[in-house]
């Protein structure tokens, strides 16, 4: 008999419904005439705590790191205790000769249940299902097409990888930096991870491009040329060696722009000198990855990528939407025989504009999405061949369904096809320049007409015909006053985009091209995770209705203080390709996590040596340490973080100094300014320095400071 370990009881309910009759509900688990079907909840299996290792490891220590475990421990989650005891029982069973793993179709999925076969020491043999949809079309195609596990190892073992290079980084890392922090005063803890860093450095760095932002000023010329056969409309473009320009070309002196329209008034007669005439195509967008959808979705209705991941998740459980975690936009030929099941299941609702396209829809036009080669443990998020009940959904499932089915659509209509035009124009010696564009097919492009588009092609519009040589006629211009515009910051669904991206972010550009083809950093799964934990754990603030990135205080101390190694997306999106290359079996578990601990010991000699600071904090003068704010019995004063190494204090502007002490035949030792003076705590007298932040105390020997006691 079969045993099916699904990850999640929806997936496992779903999957028993295809399974022979009869079903019988019973601990833990559903009983059918194909199989016995459990489940688990996630991970029930957790990487064990450094102090699961060794008791030492709960009080954070620095000498003690970096912690690498000699032999890696998972423990069962509490919360899945009982489960995982019906799971191991069904795996130990007689009436069991083969297990099949119903994890995710995908690298985390693959570990998920593999772990707890490894954990309890399974020696049956175990096949693979691959569930990229929950509707019962997909799930009996998936039966009859179960694998054998082993085809999957490379994929657990990628995933064991990134688990292992996560806990070393994060786990060893996170306490380097936090006790560096509180060594010198600052109360936080820091989650430092190898994807939520950078991504968190992003934010600070595009921030500090904005508050450093400065405006230019600059000038754009334009003039309307007069041809036999209408008007063209064309922009100055200023040679190298004009003046008034500024090191990236553009004029910043109106004076130098006003004097291009008074020659051409002096001059108005030009010569179309180019008249370059290009046909362009443009593919059907590919179906949407998680990552697109999140993006599209944060853009058109302002929805964070949490937000797009939980319902698109309800959405696959309700079987309505093919697996979210998809970090692929391609789709297997083989479901091109479900098109017409879906056409008309979208043609029948009411619902925008659905309906109306998918009537236009051409079944038979397969555009570049229907490509095998490009599938790998899943395809891109599509609807399924079930009806949808549009008007039972709720109105963020609806929004997210409709961009769904909206992408599918666009994969049977034509391609976009336009004519590009470039003329240039030759008047009162300076060169002007038109562009143009004339739609021959909208094609795909009629789905999306009601996006924005950006200035640069609301501009092309279409030329008049017209020859090389033909002459043309200064009409008017004008001049505009534009000014540059600061970066964009962050929100939620751009940052998830620049991770995906992140070649475009790499400090090294020779790496550009390389992590062109990487798919970004963290996963399909965790991006939208990682976002929401530096919201949560506020090192990010979010401001107005599109929920803008601002970092925190603790933010730029913590960026501030990390290498670049830890800060810049390079060496991680590296990692990235290499568990990429791990799951299709072309790098080694081992040889990877060696590396890690090479980088880690880097890391960790260094934070040892870091010194942290916040923009305008005060600074000991004596060891460079933070100064820290205290309070004492006369007000606050100043004092260094690095007590009691350094006892160097600074009074507090503004605050009531401490009155002069009576005079004292006994002076301190240590500080050498103030004396002793007589005081009554809970344990009776003691002597204390009256020297404002010396404090220097001794005990009571018969009314004499110990130290002069035996004098």
């Amino acid at each position: 008999m079969k045993l099916f370990i699904a990850e999640k009881p929806s997936m496992a309910r779903e999957l028993a419904k295809c399974l022979p009759e009869p079903h019988q509900r019973g601990n833990g688990c559903i009983r059918t005439g194909g199989g016995i079907v459990t489940w688990a909840y996630g991970h029930v299996l957790q990487q064990a705590e450094p102090q699961d290792y060794d008791p030492k490891y709960k009080r954070w220590n620095a000498d003690d790191l970096p912690i690498i475990p000699q032999k890696w421990k998972l423990l069962v989650s509490p919360a899945s205790k009982d489960q995982f005891k019906v799971i191991t029982d069904l795996i130990a069973s007689p009436d069991v000769d083969t297990i099949v793993n119903a994890g995710d179709p995908d690298r985390e999925g693959q570990l998920l249940i593999d772990e707890i076969l490894d954990y309890v020491g399974n020696k049956k043999p175990v096949e693979r299902i691959l569930l990229n949809a929950l509707d019962e079309k997909s799930i009996h195609e998936s039966l009859d097409d179960l694998r054998s596990n082993g085809d999957f190892v490379h994929l657990k073992e990628s995933a064991l990888a990134r688990s292992r290079a996560d806990w070393l980084i994060g786990m060893n890392l996170s306490r380097a930096y936090t006790l560096a922090a509180r060594r010198q005063g600052h109360r936080v803890v820091f989650p430092i991870g190898r994807v939520k860093t950078p991504t968190l450095a992003l934010v600070v760095r595009r921030q500090r491009e904005l508050d450093n932002f400065v405006p230019v000023t600059y000038y754009v010329v334009k003039a309307d040329f007069l041809h036999k056969n209408g008007v063209i409309r064309a922009q100055w473009q200023p040679r190298d060696t004009q003046g008034g320009l500024d090191p990236e070309g553009r004029c910043v002196d109106e004076k130098t722009a006003r004097s291009i329209l008074e020659r051409l008034q002096a001059r108005p007669d030009g010569t179309i000198v180019e008249n370059k005439k290009t046909k362009k195509k443009e593919a059907q967008r590919l179906p949407l990855s998680l990552s697109s959808l999140q993006v599209l979705a944060g853009k058109r209705y302002g929805y964070t990528p949490q937000q797009v991941l939980d319902t698109a998740q309800e959405l696959y459980e309700r079987k309505l939407t093919t697996y979210p975690r998809s970090d692929c936009e391609y789709l297997p030929v083989n479901q091109r025989k479900d098109v017409p099941r879906i056409l008309q299941n979208i043609g029948a609702l009411e619902a925008g504009k659905l309906a109306e396209w998918a009537a236009g829809a051409d079944g038979k036009i397969r555009s570049r999405a229907w490509n095998d080669s490009k599938i790998t443990a899943h395809h891109a998020i599509i609807p399924t061949t079930v009806a949808c009940p549009f008007d039972k959904l709720t109105s963020m499932q609806q929004h997210i369904y409709y961009l769904v089915a909206q992408a599918y659509l666009a994969q049977f209509y034509p391609i976009h096809e336009y004519d590009q035009t470039r003329m240039v124009i030759e008047a009162a010696d300076e060169t002007f320049i038109a562009h143009g564009k004339t739609v021959t097919v909208p094609g795909w492009k009629v789905l999306y007409q009601s996006d924005k588009h950006d200035e640069e092609d609301e501009e092309k519009g279409t030329l008049p015909a017209v020859r090389k040589g033909d002459g043309v006629h200064y009409q008017n211009g004008q001049v505009d006053k534009k000014a540059t515009k600061p970066p964009p910051r962050f929100t939620p669904s751009t940052l998830l985009a620049a991770m995906k991206e992140i070649y475009k972010y790499v400090k090294d550009e020779s790496l550009k091209k390389k992590l062109k083809e990487v798919q970004g950093i963290g996963t399909e799964a965790t991006r939208a995770t990682i976002i929401q934990e530096l919201i949560q754990r506020k090192f990010l603030t979010t401001e107005g209705k599109k929920k803008y990135l601002k970092p925190t205080d603790d933010a730029y101390l913590l960026v501030d203080s990390l290498p670049d190694e830890m800060l810049y997306p390079d060496e991680t999106a590296v990692w990235e390709e290499r568990l990429y290359q791990m799951s299709l079996g072309k790098d080694d578990l081992n040889h990877f996590l060696h590396d890690q601990l090479s980088f880690l010991d880097t890391l960790v000699t260094a934070a040892r040596k870091v010194v942290m600071h916040l923009a305008g904090i005060k600074v000991c003068p004596v060891c460079g340490s933070a100064m820290v704010k205290r309070h004492g019995k006369y007000g606050d004063f100043y004092g260094c973080s690095n007590y009691p190494s350094c006892r160097h204090t600074e009074p507090v502007e503004g605050e009531k100094k401490r009155p002069d002490a009576k005079p004292s035949p006994y002076p301190c030792p240590r500080c050498h300014k103030g004396t002793f003076q007589k005081r009554t705590g809970p344990y009776g007298p003691f002597w204390v320095c009256s020297q404002e932040g010396c404090n220097t105390k001794c005990a009571d020997v018969d009314g004499v400071p110990s130290l002069y006691a035996k004098h």
